[in-house]
């Protein structure tokens, strides 16, 4: 074997005399396996069938005999591992939608129904309760679609003492309220108000080991709306036009000290709306015939007020951003939704 070695042909020899013996070693071992499976069960014979296939094909794309033993030492553990479907990771619970509305007539959902032991009579809520609610509407307002859309109920008035679920939220919104403090007894400030004390008084139940409506969580996760200015603006109109400018600083100035305030209370994500095209209005159209209209016949005045209005409440925002880096703020032209159903109305129909 050593001549062969080293002879000029010897590394020939020693590989030819290698596959010898692997043969060799080969039927030897087809042999021993072929007289053991006519003593074995089916059910046993099954088993060795898959290996022996698990070998052939492990055997056919490799050529170490290490990873061919390896093969063959697992594979049954190899074959229950493909049998068994891959357990689905368990899905990180939601955190529950939370919101808190603060606004006037536009999002009241009976706030000032409830406040007043008002008994909203019909055709209010004829369109889709079928019956009065306290909206002043004859159907949802936007706070009531946006709870749909993040399939939760409609959002209760903090004043509806009865039957009222806050899980989800408390609608702070009054029919009638201004930005401006002391022109309705439910200014926007006094809504800020409220809602300070509902927190508070919340997290005190939770300490106390009680159920609050709304968790710690859910506060600082929750969505704060702001859907007022309306009733300012019309009421600015009332004043000399050179006035205007000055006023809707001030109230917009308003606006921002609330946000402030809700923000030093934990709320981080904000959502804004402008006032609508207050121009549009039946009511205000009737009254003043006399004013210039427009070509879908609003009243021109009344819409450039609260475009001006919608100016300083978005450039407020901007402010807001840059100076509360870790919230967000997101400002809606409501003017442009509102006043496109007006100039497109024949898209939209007439009826319920």
């Amino acid at each position: 074997m050593a001549m062969a070695a080293g002879g000029p042909n010897g590394g020939a020899k020693v590989v030819s005399l290698r596959l010898q013996y692997y043969c060799v070693f080969a039927a030897v071992g087809v042999a021993v396996i072929v007289l053991s499976l006519t003593f074995l069960s089916p059910s046993a014979m099954g088993a060795v069938r898959q290996n022996l296939g698990t070998v052939v094909a492990v055997a056919t794309n490799s050529t170490s005999g290490d990873e061919a033993a390896r093969v063959v030492g697992g594979g049954e553990a190899v074959a229950a591992a493909k049998a068994e479907p891959e357990k689905e990771k368990p899905k990180k619970a939601e955190p529950p939608v939370v919101l808190f509305n603060f606004g006037d007539s536009n999002s009241d959902t009976g706030g000032v129904a409830a406040a007043g032991g008002i008994h909203i009579m019909p055709p209010e809520g004829r369109t889709y309760f079928r019956r009065p609610t306290g909206r002043l509407s004859d159907g949802r307002v936007i706070i009531d679609f946006i709870c749909a859309s993040l399939k939760t109920h409609e959002l209760n008035p903090y004043l509806k003492a009865v039957g009222s679920d806050y899980s989800n939220g408390v609608n702070f919104a009054m029919a009638g309220s201004t930005v401006s403090h002391g022109v309705s007894p439910y200014s926007l400030n006094v809504q800020v108000d409220q809602f300070v004390y509902f927190k508070r008084r919340s997290l005190e139940l939770i300490e106390l080991g009680l159920k609050g409506p709304v968790s710690k969580e859910g506060f600082e996760n929750a969505l704060y709306m702001m859907d007022i200015g309306h009733n300012d603006v019309a009421g600015v109109m009332h004043t000399p036009s050179d006035q205007w400018d000055k006023k809707f600083r001030q109230i917009v100035s308003e606006i921002g000290d609330a946000i402030r305030i809700l923000y030093d209370n934990g709320a981080r994500k904000f959502w804004i709306h402008g006032t609508g095209a207050l121009g549009c209005l039946p009511a205000l159209v009737v009254q003043e015939k006399g004013g210039e209209h427009d070509a879908h016949g609003c009243l021109a005045s009344h819409n450039r007020a609260a475009q001006a209005f919608n100016k300083k409440l978005s450039d407020l925002c901007d402010e807001v951003r840059l100076r509360l880096k870790d919230a967000t703020v997101v400002y809606t032209d409501m003017f442009a939704i509102k006043y496109g159903f007006v100039a497109n109305h024949t898209k939209y129909g007439s009826g319920h």
